[in-house]
């Protein structure tokens, strides 16, 4: 079953609430809240029997939905409800960290997750919802005009004093007449449909905080747009954030070893999919080089250890899969770490377990596998990698990395020129003999079908990607880790073409756009697969190269800087000036497509 098949199913159950809604003598309003595939709560509208201002259905079902999971986070949840939810109803949703709400008919009177307000993109909120409007929506639409209806020709629903009462309230509460009230909430209006899917602006905003500025200006320009904000990564920063708002799930957070040794706070992402459950962890909240201050004496030392402590919380908490966003690290330790976390020896010659970090594969002899290949069972590890960098050699990791992590060019190093390609070919050679060890553990070992994917290369010496993070490319390609593109990756699993199925125009974007960007980037892939359904692309960016005809070929039809205004790179990083200069690049795209 489909998404669109899933949400009519489940708005039927709504609507089979509103009826019960209805049979009081209710306005006709049903909600029923969903997770993990199972209707776990449902309400309808019970304002005026209960005499209570927030009877409404969704607020009723919401409280139903909480003491059902015996919690207040609402994490993974659904909310499917026959009428626009209003401001109270909205901030509710937002407060109970749902996942996603649909609603049928749009209430031009209080909606508020499209209407009226947008509570639920709300960048100044603390959590942000998806919204699918118009499921069902002529049914919707019908239960409220046929009561209406009824209600304007005198009908008694119950047939007492008290309920022509309650009939005069409706009338004064929808004063104009019953067929306009949902004729407003359904006439067909010029809308351009557009879709946002803008990576994170680096150093600045995330991507869902870029999306809701950029909205604003959207909506400026042409107030009836309608807007579907996808936060999006290319498989490096940002990517659990994008995944956690496209999919829902729970952000777990751990107590880990940073780099260095020292414990950090480090979350990674667990959620469902149709193929159950998967993880996805950035190997930056364990590793990541804000941990190191980037000298000679850490990038030797800096460890991949507290990656493997994610990796083994999240195949205790039930994952089936693992992807893994290898970007932004501290280490040059070839996932040494990150394997001895999960159980795998590393000896050197006599039998001892060598050191964390590249200081330690100096003294390597051999590797066994095989007690991080039972930790794993049947979980699957897939690397999200644009990095094409093999483990060594001219565009090895250490060659290609390592100065910017502080080897051989930190505060605390003093060598000469010749001084450093002496030890960067010392360094490699480690790595070189690191990279043999892992092929000869994987030569030992008899892969199930789980892990078949890693012996098809010859060596994790030379694998487009081993490089990536340092070398933990290598040690996951080492347990059978299938690598991929991490746009195409994150696309696919924020159900990116699905969304795209019904857009006029695409907006995508990114701090700064090169040549690069052409070659594995967010939003070149975005427009790519945009231009092949004919939609066209507009990406607003901080920066462009001067020489940007790779992106155009790529599927993008106009990219705009966002600066509004002569600025510092300072003053274009700080939140307040990078809402202001989304909001106008915002309203800019939107009028530069209403030109075409």
């Amino acid at each position: 079953m489909d998404m669109h098949e899933q949400d009519e199913r489940f708005m039927r159950e709504a609507l089979a609430e509103a009826q019960a809604a209805a049979e009081l003598g209710e306005v006709p309003i049903g909600a029923v809240v969903v997770y993990k595939g199972e209707i776990i709560a449902r309400a309808h509208n019970r304002r005026e029997l209960d005499e209570d201002p927030s009877a409404h259905a969704e607020f009723l079902a919401l409280l139903e939905a909480a003491r059902s999971l015996g919690r207040w986070r609402l994490t993974g949840c659904t909310v499917y409800v026959t009428l626009e939810p209003c401001l109270m109803c909205a901030g509710l949703m937002v407060n109970a960290r749902v996942d996603r709400c649909v609603y049928g008919a749009a209430d031009p009177k209080g909606g508020a997750t499209g209407t009226l307000f947008r509570v639920n993109e709300d960048a100044r909120l603390n959590h942000h919802f998806n919204v699918t409007a118009g499921v069902l929506e002529g049914e919707c639409a019908e239960a409220l005009r046929s009561f209406f209806a009824r209600v304007r020709a005198g009908e008694r629903v119950q047939g007492d004093a008290h309920e022509d009462a309650r009939m005069r309230a409706f009338e004064e509460m929808h004063a104009t007449d019953a067929n306009d009230f949902v004729a407003q909430a359904h006439v067909a209006t010029p809308s351009p449909r557009v879709l946002l899917a803008i990576d994170s602006f680096k150093g600045c905003a995330g991507s869902a905080e870029v999306e809701a500025w950029t909205a604003e200006g959207i909506r400026h320009a042409c107030p009836d747009a309608q807007v579907t904000m996808l936060p999006m990564a290319d498989g490096g920063e940002g990517t659990v954030e994008a995944l956690h708002v496209a999919l829902g799930g729970e952000l777990v957070t751990r107590r880990v070893s940073g780099p260095l040794g020292e414990p950090v706070e480090a979350s990674y992402l667990l959620s469902q999919s149709s193929e159950g459950i998967f993880a996805a962890i950035e190997m930056a909240e364990a590793a990541g080089i804000e941990y190191s201050p980037c000298t000679h004496e850490a990038a030797l030392r800096a460890s991949t250890f507290g990656v493997g402590e994610l990796l083994l919380d999240a195949v205790a908490q039930g994952a089936q899969t693992v992807y893994f966003a290898i970007g932004g690290s501290a280490t040059n330790d070839g996932g040494a770490g990150f394997l001895q976390a999960i159980g795998a020896r590393l000896f050197d010659v006599q039998g001892t377990e060598i050191a964390r970090g590249l200081a330690g594969l100096e003294s390597l002899s051999c590797v066994d596998l095989a007690p991080a290949l039972e930790a794993l069972g049947s979980c699957k590890l897939v690397v999200l990698s644009d990095v094409d960098n093999p483990l060594v050699g001219k565009r090895g990791a250490l060659r290609m990395y390592g100065a910017q992590k502080g080897l051989l060019y930190g505060d605390d190093y003093v060598g000469d020129k010749a001084e450093t390609e002496r030890l960067l070919a010392v360094y490699d050679s480690w790595m070189v003999a690191y990279g043999r060890a892992l092929d000869e553990a994987r030569v030992q070992l008899d892969y199930s079908d789980e892990h078949e994917a890693s012996p098809r290369f010859r060596s994790v010496l030379g694998v487009p990607g081993g490089g990536a993070a340092g070398g933990l490319g290598a040690a996951l390609l080492a347990l059978g880790a299938h690598m991929t593109s991490g746009t195409d990756a994150v696309l696919d699993l924020i159900g990116f073409d699905e969304a795209l199925t019904d857009a006029d125009l695409l907006i995508t974007g990114e701090g700064f756009m090169d040549e690069q960007t052409a070659h594995g980037k967010a939003p070149a892939g975005a427009a790519s697969r945009a231009k092949k359904r004919g939609v066209p692309t507009i990406a607003l960016v901080g920066g462009r190269a001067d020489d940007i005809d790779d992106v155009y070929a790529a599927g993008i039809d106009l990219v705009l800087p966002i600066v509004r205004k002569p600025m510092s790179l300072a003053e274009a990083l700080d939140p307040h000036e990078a809402m202001a200069n989304l909001r106008a690049a915002g309203e800019a795209a939107m009028h530069a497509y209403l030109l075409m």
